[in-house]
């Protein structure tokens, strides 16, 4: 089953997986963003945050299951917030992603939450993450996408959104992470030393803050993951030869970096026809990661 794409719901084709995956990293579809077919039970069209959530965790169930014992999950969730509109005029759930994905409507954009007030941020990543922890996951950290080129918002009364989410997950308490394939160089402070570190080292351990442009694909009308983002997980998380599943591969980036960087993918997708787009993506694997954005 090495790199192989699995078209149809991943709630259904994670468990026919049989090969062994190191591990996965993924950006599901998120909460009341956009109907990307208009099958029914899709994913992010749930009536409320928390059955969005539950099914969430319903998934990464199963991504446990065929995970290898030191097998990790790197998560990427963004926000909403939420501006309920009795009147039925369009309710703005305002999400950070690129503006080619705010749909002109969807199922679940009117809905009337309960426990929520108008421009409440819903907090959707760590919902997710805690009911991920409570499943049996091990939460062991945040990381925050910082993003220099976010979408403009027009808003008078905080700030503009310019970061998600990347959960780093584990299925035990012991698990594969490279921190040296990873590592980031150090700057020297001016006087022939470097701060914080030891006299001679010009690598550091990375930190938890990630700056990474976005950069979507232009052959995919949504938003997709920039190349560098993913690929600090994928060095960190697994080896070569190894195989990096993907629940909600869209266009194919993680199967691209995955290949580039010589490990294997499974993907799960729920149209078939993003297939030829992936294709594409994974065929040109070897030309750099800046060609691809």
């Amino acid at each position: 089953m090495k790199d192989t794409i699995l078209f149809g719901d991943c709630r259904k084709t994670i468990s026919t997986i049989t090969e062994p995956v190191k591990m996965c990293v993924t950006s599901p579809p998120y909460y009341g963003l956009r109907d990307y077919g208009g099958e029914e039970n899709q994913i992010g069209m749930e009536e409320s945050p928390e059955k969005y959530v539950d099914q969430l965790v319903e998934v990464f169930r199963n991504v446990r299951e065929v995970l290898t014992d030191d097998g990790t999950l790197w998560l990427n969730i963004g926000d909403s917030y939420y501006n309920y509109r009795s009147d039925g005029n369009y309710p703005k759930q305002t999400v950070s992603k690129t503006r080619q994905d705010l749909p002109t409507k969807t199922p679940v954009r009117g809905n009337k939450l309960e426990g929520y007030k108008s421009k409440d941020l819903i907090g959707i990543p760590w919902l997710l993450a805690f009911a991920l922890r409570k499943d049996g996951w091990y939460l062991r950290q945040d990381i925050i996408w910082n993003k220099p080129n976010p979408m403009p918002e027009s808003v008078k009364d905080r700030c503009t959104k310019s970061h998600e989410y990347i959960f780093l997950l584990s299925k035990s308490k012991n698990y594969y992470y490279d921190n040296e394939a990873i590592k980031e160089p150090t700057k020297e402070n001016g006087a022939g030393s470097y701060s914080g570190i030891a006299k001679g080292n010009t690598t550091k351990n990375k930190r938890s803050v990630w700056t990474v442009n976005k950069k979507p694909y232009k052959g995919a009308h949504f938003a997709t993951f920039p190349p560098e983002l993913i690929e600090p997980c994928i060095k960190a998380g697994s080896q070569k030869g190894d195989i990096i599943l993907d629940p909600f591969i869209g266009s194919g980036t993680t199967a691209m970096v995955a290949k580039s960087l010589g490990r294997h993918y499974i993907g799960c997708e729920l149209h078939e026809s993003y297939n030829d787009l992936i294709q594409n993506r994974v065929s040109q694997y070897t030309i750099n990661l800046e060609d691809f954005v």
